[in-house]
């Protein structure tokens, strides 16, 4: 019976954590007529499309042993040179390559930093969150980047409000987290980060350039923090230097409640985006309950703490 309740907690643990989020905000009256409707849950989904493509990445490289801070920072400096760029007359198109780059281009900061010279990625992280962050701040001249007009501010939107179609942002999530679901399950280059996370040593061993392979998995979880940063410039419609301050508490919340361990070597694409999904539903709810700013901190980081102690527990039984 105990084998049997682990292995569901371990498969099913999101989805059980996301039925019990959407229950917990259906009974209350304040939220009960509203909450379950279509287009309460088109807000979510839309709403949850930042944290979810950061929680891709952010997948990755908490699978392979790392961590990243800085992904707050790297939201919102993308987004300003999306703004700065809008600004000076640039087409989407060579707007969101130069976002993916720069976002890709921090990446590749972290990943040099933390393969050349063997420091914990959560010092390295650290300090580029306050790097990144400042640089964000000095190109916007410390305030916000506005501009006329563009297609990307439709992507996060439907011409309809109250149709049924799902905005752009919402289909690109679902595309980019199948295509990273392939690439971590599918492929030698997944199989190699799924190894780097559990036994860093023995991956060595094997053959695995662990170095070069950090720097990769930095690189490519930095294009996916830009095309966050995309989608925040496309809510937003303006480059704001002060955005997404704490953001990468939401991302890691969603992964580790996907199931992810801290140590690395555990993780699922699927399990991340249920874990952005509940975060999305938290709050939402919180919102519509009228609970204030500082109730939805605390519960977040009640919801960290626990799905931290339960990845303790998963990990003891295994032991």
């Amino acid at each position: 019976m105990n084998a049997t309740l682990k292995k569901i907690l371990e498969k099913g643990g999101p989805f059980i954590g996301l039925i019990l989020v959407i229950a917990l905000f259906s009974i209350p009256a304040e939220t009960r007529e509203f909450f379950l409707t279509y287009n309460n849950f088109k807000i979510i989904f839309t709403q949850t499309v930042i944290v979810a493509i950061g929680a891709l990445g952010m997948t990755m490289i908490i699978v392979s042993g790392g961590i990243d801070l800085s992904v707050g920072s790297t939201i919102a400096f993308t987004s300003v040179i999306g703004a700065l760029l809008i600004q000076h007359g640039w087409g989407p198109v060579p707007v969101v390559i130069a976002i993916i780059v720069s976002g890709g281009v921090i990446g590749l900061l972290n990943g040099l930093l933390i393969a050349g010279l063997r420091v914990t990625p959560f010092i390295i992280t650290l300090g580029t969150l306050g790097i990144v962050r400042g640089l964000a701040m000095k190109l916007a001249q410390s305030q916000t980047v506005n501009y006329d007009s563009s297609p990307i501010n439709t992507w996060m939107t439907t011409k309809n409000p109250f149709s049924h179609a799902l905005p752009l942002g919402v289909w690109l999530t679902l595309l980019l987290a199948l295509l990273t679901s392939f690439l971590m399950r599918k492929t030698v280059f997944g199989r190699h980060i799924f190894a780097l996370g559990s036994n860093e040593a023995t991956a060595r061993l094997c053959g695995i350039p662990t170095p070069r392979l950090k720097v990769l998995v930095y690189v490519i979880a930095g294009c996916l923090f830009g095309l966050a940063g995309l989608f925040q410039l496309s809510r937003l419609r303006q480059g704001d230097p002060t955005v997404a301050v704490g953001l990468e508490l939401d991302i890691i919340a969603a992964v580790i409640i996907g199931g992810a361990s801290l140590n690395g070597g555990v993780g699922t694409i699927l399990g991340s985006m249920i874990g952005a999904l509940i975060m999305a539903v938290l709050r939402n709810g919180s919102q519509q309950m009228g609970w204030p700013t500082e109730n939805q901190l605390i519960i977040i980081g009640v919801v960290i703490i626990v799905a931290v102690f339960i990845d303790v527990l998963r990990r003891g039984s295994a032991r």
